[in-house]
């Protein structure tokens, strides 16, 4: 395949347009010292040729429509155009933000109707949707947190946060001005009871936890973790973002978790989309529940109206209805799944993700030798790092078969990390697949380890210095 990679403005001919405007007359209405002296320099392309270059560039993209794309600790799972339609019918789009709650009843409906839904399924008591990430929710839930020590008088000023859970957690803690205690795991890859009673304290507000944790494991001593934190008066916080691997199986509000941030483009299939738009709704036990930001969807008298009047809540986090359109996609999903059926979409990723972690281990080891939730973590075997393989050199001669790299060097407390949670939408032809092209790299980085460092071969970018573009970026033509 030729690929081109040229630029626009490399393309750029004087005098190409796509389209003449007949319109000697217009003036802009700007300023002298506003206006520039000279033209922009943009390309001059026709449309025929801007369009062309554009989707060329589309079809070097990995996407899940395209590609096996394994990443963990991600969830990249399909998103049924179903929940596209939904959310493009034209009542829902022009909305306007303002309008009145007797005109926007249908969209408070479906937000009031996703709480109930949402509270059911993990076992809590309310929720908010306004949250426009899963980083946005956390934060949220840390700030209901503080507000809530800072009602019943006690001054707490430590989060716990286990080096095995999402490194959005400590940051979060950092950004809400909580201090930090980061506790190690055990060698199994759980939390240490016995470290945890050692740093539970006065000063102590809240536990973070990712559950299941970044290494794919679930944390068999949560309730116990649990009740030691509440007898510490300590609230329990639940990084909901493997929720995709417990949903219809267990309910986190049952072991004794008082707080949990969904992430809507994991669990509830709306689209990972390039850093935006997003949802992370935050569920709460009923003693955070007056905390929860304004204003409220409620229900009175068949009608649906926005409550303002919360005199304990933060405050406003987001401006009118959060994102929307991606919280009507994440509804259309909820509205075909019932209990049974989000059950087997965690058995089936469970499942999944122990196929391929069987499949490989004895090539690429695996952290724990026990079975995994969604998604497993490996590494290279020592005949390959004896060679000089690196977990990088895996990743980028995998783009070469046409599969999407797992996720690398993460979490950081395992060396060499490799990632790789294939969801419950992958087939089982699609994981041999995988599994075979792992298995030939294997065989080449034995083989010939100096064709896999310089992996990828066939990409239209190849080896890059990685470092280099972190430290000293070019990001002008």
């Amino acid at each position: 395949m030729k690929f081109d990679n040229e630029l626009s403005i490399e393309k750029s001919r004087t005098g190409k347009r796509g389209l003449h405007f007949n319109c000697p007359s217009c003036q802009a209405n700007i300023p002298l010292e506003a206006a520039r002296k000279s033209e922009p320099k943009l390309p001059q392309l026709s449309e025929f040729d801007a369009v062309r270059h554009f989707t060329r560039l589309s079809k070097y993209n990995f996407s899940v429509d395209t590609h096996f794309y394994p990443l963990g600790s991600c969830t990249m799972k399909y998103n049924p155009r179903i929940n596209e339609e939904v959310s493009s019918l034209e009542g829902f789009t022009s909305l306007h933000p303002m309008s009145l709650d007797e005109n926007s009843q249908g969209t408070l409906e479906i937000i009031y109707d996703a709480h109930q839904r949402l509270c059911e399924l993990c076992g809590m008591d309310d929720a908010t949707l306004w949250p426009v990430a899963g980083a946005h929710g956390e934060y949220t839930g840390i700030l209901l947190a503080k507000k809530h020590f800072s009602v019943i008088g006690e001054e707490r000023d430590e989060i716990i946060v286990p080096d095995s859970a999402h490194g959005t957690n400590p940051a979060t803690a950092s950004m809400a001005g909580f201090k930090t205690i980061n506790i190690q795991s055990t060698p199994e890859g759980l939390l240490d009871i016995e470290t945890l009673k050692k740093h539970l304290n006065s000063k102590t507000a809240v536990i973070m936890m990712t559950v299941p944790n970044t290494l794919g494991i679930f944390e068999k001593n949560i309730k116990t973790i649990c009740e030691l934190s509440h007898k510490n008066g300590t609230l329990v916080y639940m990084d909901g973002a493997n929720l995709n691997a417990l949903i219809g199986l267990i309910k986190p509000g049952d072991f004794g978790i008082d707080m949990m941030h969904l992430n809507m483009h994991k669990t509830f299939s709306t689209p990972h989309g390039g850093g935006g738009p997003g949802a992370g709704g935050i569920l709460v036990k009923k003693k955070l529940s007056p905390y929860l930001p304004k204003p409220k969807v409620e229900k009175k008298d068949g009608k649906y109206f926005l409550n303002e009047n919360l005199p304990l809540s933060i405050g406003r986090i987001k401006s009118h209805f959060g994102n929307t359109q991606v919280l009507l996609r994440a509804y259309a999903y909820l509205l075909k799944h019932g209990p049974k059926e989000f059950a087997e979409i965690a058995e089936n990723a469970i499942l999944n993700a122990n196929y391929v972690k069987s499949a490989l281990e004895n090539l690429f080891p695996p952290y724990s030798k026990e079975y995994c939730m969604h998604e497993c973590v490996l590494a290279p075997s020592k005949e390959l790092a004896d060679k000089g393989i690196k977990t990088l050199d895996i990743a980028k001669r995998l783009l070469d078969y046409g599969f999407h790299a797992p996720t690398v060097y993460f979490p950081l407390i395992v060396h060499e990390a490799i990632m790789i949670e294939p969801t419950e939408t992958e087939s089982k032809e699609t994981l041999d697949s995988f599994i075979e092209t792992m298995r030939k790299i294997n065989e080449e980085a034995l083989n010939n380890p100096e064709f896999v460092k310089n992996a990828p071969h066939t990409m239209p970018v190849k080896r890059l210095d990685e470092v280099l573009a972190a430290r000293q970026p070019n990001i002008k033509w």
